[in-house]
This record gives C-alpha cells, sequence and structure tokens, in this order.
C-alpha cells in the first residue's frame, strides 16, 4: 500500500488527485489530505439547491463536483480527509466497504477515547452526532472510498454555507441530509491517550492517524508524486475540476424561481435548466419596459447557468433599462442565482 500525505489545500487539485489515483494506479492508495473553504458537492447533486451561492460567492468559497456520490459537504483546515483506493472485493456492495474502510479510522478514534461509530451506511457519529460522511466510487475493478473528519472545523460557516432553500427548487435533485455535527476536538480526553500520543490541535492529530493507520499495513510506504503524477494531475485540474461547467452547470434538471424588489420594480423570474443550460425563462412583475420582456427572455435561453455566463450573456445585450426600467445589469444578475 502507498501512504500519500498531502500538502495542496487547493479543492480543485485534490479532487483531481483522487479520479487520477483511482483511474491510473494499481497499488492500493491510503491519502491524508485537507481543503481550504469550499463546498464539495455529490457526483449527480444539483449545487445551487445545496448551498446559500449568496453567502457562498460573498466568503470566495469555492465549489467543487467529485466523482463519488452522496451529499454537499462543507471543508476547511479545521476537516481532514481520509481517502482508501483498493481492488474492489466480489459481491461486496456500497455499504460493506463502507465498514471495511471506515473500521479503521474508527480504531483510531477509539484508540484515544473517542467513542466513535458507524451509523447507517456512511456516516460516523459521536454520542448522535456526526463528524464524518463518506462516499464511494467504483472504476473497473478498484474502489475509491473517502470521507471528512470534522476536528475544528467552522460550524457557523458550515451552517451558513450549507442551508438549504427548497422553496426555490422543484425537481429530482438529490438534498443533502443535514444531520447534526460535531468536532472531534470537543470530545478528546488527554487522560485517555495511550502512552506517548499527544494531540493538540490539527497536525498533531494527522500525525497520529497517519501513523495508526500506517501501522495496520505492514507492507505500507510513503509515496512522492512523480513529474508524470503531477502533469497528469494538472491536466484534470485544467480539463474539469477547474471549471463551472463541471463544478456548477452539471447539475441535473431543475426549475427556479426567484422573486425580488428592485428599483425598478417587483420582478419574479421563473427558469428551467436542463444539464445545466437555461432552457426557459419567463419573467413577470410590475417594472416598466419599452422593449418586450419575451424577447430579453429569447436572449438569455441557451446560456449556461452559471454566474460568469449568466453576466457576458447581459454584457451582450447592451442597455438593460430598455427592458427593465431602472433596473441593472447586476440587479438583475443577482434574480438568476
Amino acid at each position: 500500500m502507498l501512504y500519500i500525505n498531502d500538502s495542496c489545500t487547493d479543492p480543485h487539485w485534490n479532487l483531481a488527485a483522487e479520479e487520477y489515483l483511482l483511474k491510473n494506479f494499481t497499488q492500493p492508495v491510503f491519502r491524508l489530505w485537507r481543503n481550504e473553504s469550499s463546498i464539495i458537492i455529490g457526483h449527480y447533486q444539483n449545487a445551487y439547491a445545496e448551498m446559500d451561492m449568496d453567502y457562498v460567492r460573498r466568503n470566495n468559497i469555492k465549489v467543487v463536483r467529485r466523482l463519488t456520490g452522496g451529499g454537499a459537504v462543507f471543508h476547511d483546515l479545521g476537516n481532514l480527509n481520509f481517502t482508501f483506493v483498493e481492488a474492489r472485493k466480489p459481491g461486496e456492495d456500497a455499504s460493506a466497504m463502507f465498514r471495511r474502510f471506515t473500521a479503521p479510522i474508527l480504531e483510531a478514534l477509539n484508540n484515544i477515547g473517542v467513542k466513535a461509530y458507524l451509523e447507517g451506511r456512511n456516516d460516523l457519529l459521536i454520542d448522535g452526532r456526526k463528524f464524518s460522511g463518506n462516499a464511494v466510487c467504483i472504476h473497473k475493478n478498484r474502489t475509491l472510498q473517502h470521507g471528512t473528519i470534522l476536528y475544528s472545523a467552522s460550524m457557523n460557516t458550515l451552517g451558513e454555507a450549507l442551508k438549504s432553500r427548497p422553496e426555490k427548487f422543484i425537481g429530482k435533485a438529490v438534498q443533502s441530509n443535514r444531520s447534526r455535527v460535531t468536532n472531534i476536538s470537543e470530545h478528546l480526553l488527554p487522560d485517555r491517550f495511550p502512552t506517548g500520543v499527544e494531540i493538540r490541535d490539527m497536525e498533531e492529530f494527522r500525525a497520529y492517524l497517519g501513523k495508526f493507520i500506517c501501522s495496520r499495513y505492514p507492507d505500507i510506504k510513503p509515496y512522492e508524486y512523480t513529474e508524470e503524477d503531477l502533469a497528469a494531475i494538472g491536466k484534470l485540474v485544467e480539463e474539469r475540476y477547474s471549471r463551472e461547467e463541471w463544478n456548477i452547470g452539471s447539475s441535473p434538471s431543475y426549475s427556479f424561481e426567484k422573486v425580488a424588489k428592485l428599483p425598478g420594480g417587483i420582478v419574479e423570474l421563473y427558469m428551467g435548466v436542463s444539464k445545466g443550460v437555461i432552457e426557459k425563462v419567463e419573467i413577470r412583475g410590475d417594472y416598466f419596459f419599452t422593449l418586450p420582456t419575451e424577447e430579453f427572455c429569447s436572449r438569455i435561453s441557451g446560456c449556461t447557468h452559471t454566474p460568469d455566463a449568466v453576466a457576458e450573456r447581459l454584457a451582450g445585450i447592451g442597455d438593460i433599462g430598455v427592458y427593465f426600467n431602472n433596473i441593472s445589469a447586476q440587479e438583475l444578475l443577482g434574480l438568476f442565482f
């Protein structure tokens, strides 16, 4: 088994590395990694239904789509992620995979007095509160399972960023399960630590976990990425994980509604989106206009539903005032998200 202790905290790069390790390595892998503030959404999730996009943009939180399924999770430097990549065992279902790969994590925590356990299919809990969500992906005969470990994550940011806004969405997209969560740091009792173990911060916790897991795999050895590895991961970042078409626009079909009171009047927007593309737009309200709103809607139709794409389309239209008197393009842009 290879042990990769990653120092990079760029979520685009880290998720690209996950795909690369799954699809290009043949040896088993254990990996520890962290992300700067970001929301990591499940492969088939509707990005807009999973977070407060206004809050996310204001706070420069990155949004990245992963290969695995499951719900949206918040990452920051107080969260440690672990990954196992191994050959798939014949006949093993997802539940069995979760049990197999989370077992050493639970053993490591119980070894320092933290009474953690697996509940349901893929959540790790302490006293009924979730500190880890796990997800799995299969490629040919290889299995990747990764999970979060909340050590000292910002609970305020987590709660705000993942605030659900179901009144705006109608569709089949999976909405994340909002569970009560906890940080492991709240449950550490130094008098229960084994002799020689000290855990006072994230770095010491990370070092402990890495050492403990490695002790369970006698053949494990550290691995450093080659220049070829780095180039291939960088290519994945460029072609997939840094692109809004993948991270945001790759959401399933959904309907979107928003109403705002703007200087020019009340404006109601109703929109249908399929595969990340705005297919239908209807706008109602008590605003004044010179040119018909239907013409404006036809000029928006076909645009990718991302902030940059819609802003570019609005800029191309020119004088928005002829369609919506006393309403700016920036104010109108806010209606679409």
